[in-house]
């Protein structure tokens, strides 16, 4: 990357057993009982003239709701709300660890990420435009290849227009040599285009329009939400983070793709900690809990983590 509940208990039956009367579906709101004074009042005349009239009324006002359950669904209910409270184990403490190992802020996505490769000078819309190609072509590429890239780009002229100006060829050579960039050659001229057309230059402000951009998946969009829009609208999932979250076991299962850890994880994990969460296992996993031999013995959190190697 370039370098961005319902258990509802299952009510089985409900018994509803009143004799009080109920306000029509299109009755005003009551206010505090003000709008239901003038109502009172007529009621009580009435009981003073019909004494037996009040006391009926008086053995009406009782509601009672009695909710019932088979055996068997209050059981899948009593897991549904186990379900909705998990957390996993020690998690506040590996992340407070992480915290500290990550306190350097020395890693490739801290100096070359997203944040660091558009032009801060240009106008906002511009940015915004970089700011998207930067996420496209860091798929599958290292933060370090993907920084020339846009260097190469940048002096070239990252704007829509100019993109679309270029042909094939000169895109190919200013991106090579990132992952794929052949496809990509074809997904940014494409999604140029749409941006000319749909969004007069600059990028769309929801990760539904920006996941149907060719070339753009919802690491990216999540990713484009928060550094061009300065809004978190999930958490961005990538390979770093698919991998340690599996790791540290914070999904209640073995997940096996970034977006499923991204739906798991956001199931659990407050929602002010989402904007932090991609920087900071990204720049974890590039340092130390690496894909092939992790560096378990420099981890603070070698005797918390599931999977961590003996030395």
């Amino acid at each position: 990357m370039c370098s961005p509940r319902d258990s509802g208990l299952s009510m089985a039956a409900v018994r509803m057993m009143t004799r009080s009367r109920s306000r029509g579906l299109g009755a005003a709101p009551r206010r505090g009982g003000e709008e239901t004074a003038p109502l009172q009042r007529r009621e009580a005349a009435a009981g003073k003239k019909n004494p037996s009239l009040a006391k009926h009324q008086r053995k009406t006002q009782k509601l009672k709701v009695a909710y019932e359950a088979p055996g068997h669904e209050k059981g899948e209910s009593h897991k549904a709300l186990e379900a909705l409270g998990w957390e996993p184990q020690d998690w506040r403490q590996q992340l407070e660890n992480i915290r500290t190992m990550r306190s350097g802020k020395d890693a490739p996505v801290d100096w070359l990420g997203v944040e660091h490769c558009h032009d801060p000078s240009a106008p906002p819309k511009v940015q915004r435009y970089q700011v998207l190609l930067s996420l496209m072509l860091s798929s599958q590429t290292k933060d370090q290849v993907t920084a020339g890239a846009m260097q190469r780009l940048r002096a070239h002229g990252l704007t829509v227009d100019s993109i679309l100006q270029t042909d094939d060829a000169t895109l190919g050579s200013l991106i090579y040599p990132v992952g794929f960039w052949r496809s990509k050659v074809k997904y940014i001229k494409q999604t140029s285009a749409i941006l000319q057309q749909r969004y007069g230059g600059d990028i769309p402000a929801s990760v539904a329009e920006l996941v149907a951009l060719p070339g753009v998946g919802p690491k990216m969009a999540h990713l484009a939400m928060a550094v061009a829009w300065g809004t978190v609208s999930g958490i961005a999932v990538d390979t770093h983070v698919h991998r340690i979250a599996n790791r540290l076991r914070w999904t209640r299962t073995m997940t096996t793709s970034p977006e499923k850890t991204r739906a798991a994880l956001e199931e659990w994990l407050p929602r002010e900690l989402w904007g932090e969460i991609n920087g900071l296992l990204v720049g974890f996993g590039q340092q130390t809990c690496l894909p092939v031999r992790p560096r378990c013995g420099a981890c603070l959190n070698r005797s918390l983590c599931p999977a961590a190697q003996s030395p």
